[in-house]
């Protein structure tokens, strides 16, 4: 059976359609059919996505292996790259261990959002790394109340509030001042931004809780990785649940997580130090 492979890259880098084009040459000269369409269909057929770019990037390839249920390998072309496995010039070992099939499979958890507004329509999204519920342009702040499991913890105003997975909590989150969770968490957390309220610390709740909003004042947008905007008029309520589909990121390698940290924040460490040998 033919082997393919799925591009989605970033459309404004030269290095980006340079290492393309690399990989297209020599994926088809092993007899591996390269594909750069982006389409659902295409990602039903192939075997790996691989994505060139930053987190942006692939975050539009996990649009399309989430429902086709097939892993994703980012290269990293972007700044930080969380969700990014290889940096450039790695990219000849990358492609050696590809064409030999030699990646495992890790599962990251998404969130499931719902928006219920008052006239009792419904619209539904995922995110990977988080659902950003914030103000729309004409308001000044977002009047909410927050609850978990169906009962109300607190109300205040606010500029946003963050649902991150584990994965997202690396992403806006941190920028935020909320947790870092480990990937292999299956959690959420809520994180509120600019709240005027003396109970606004970030809230981790496990997979089997739901997170709950209600917009109270003015229209909110819920975002979801950037990418996915809800519509969430005043009386709406936002639901955040664990996702019913993961997104699957293909490893090179066994790094802990830790190990990632340190890499991609430039961590100051030195190492463990031996402890010395008593005669």
């Amino acid at each position: 059976m033919t082997r393919k492979i799925l591009l989605v890259a970033h459309p404004e880098k030269p290095d980006v359609c340079r290492s393309c084009e690399y990989v297209r040459v020599e994926c088809e000269r092993h007899g591996i059919v390269v594909d750069s369409s982006e389409s659902e269909e295409a990602a039903e057929e192939a075997e790996l996505i691989l994505v060139f770019g930053g987190d942006g990037t692939v975050l539009r390839g996990a649009e399309l292996g989430r429902p086709a249920g097939v892993p994703i390998l980012g290269i990293n072309y972007g700044h930080v790259g969380f969700l990014s496995e290889a940096d450039p010039d790695e990219l000849p070992g990358v492609l050696s261990q590809i064409l030999d099939r030699a990646w495992s499979v890790e599962e990251r958890m998404t969130i499931d959002v719902t928006v219920t507004r008052p006239d009792g329509s419904t619209q539904r999204s995922w995110a990977l790394n988080e659902a950003a519920i914030s103000k729309d342009e004409a308001a000044r702040m977002l009047e909410v109340s927050i609850g978990v499991d169906g009962r109300e913890l607190s109300n205040f105003s606010v500029d946003t509030v963050l649902f991150s997975s584990a994965t997202g909590s690396t992403a806006y989150n941190f920028s935020a001042g909320g947790p870092i969770v480990w990937p292999n968490v299956e959690g959420m957390v809520l994180t509120p931004i600019a709240a005027h309220a003396l109970f606004t610390r970030p809230l981790v709740v496990g997979p089997d809780s739901t997170l709950e909003l209600h917009v109270q004042s003015e229209s909110a947008l819920v975002s979801c990785d950037g990418r996915r905007n809800l519509r969430a008029p005043a009386g709406s309520q936002i639901r955040a649940t664990k996702g019913e589909s993961p997104v699957l990121l293909a490893r090179l390698n066994d790094t802990p997580f830790s190990g990632r940290l340190v890499t991609k924040f430039q961590l100051p460490v030195k190492g463990w130090r031996t402890p010395p040998t008593r005669m």
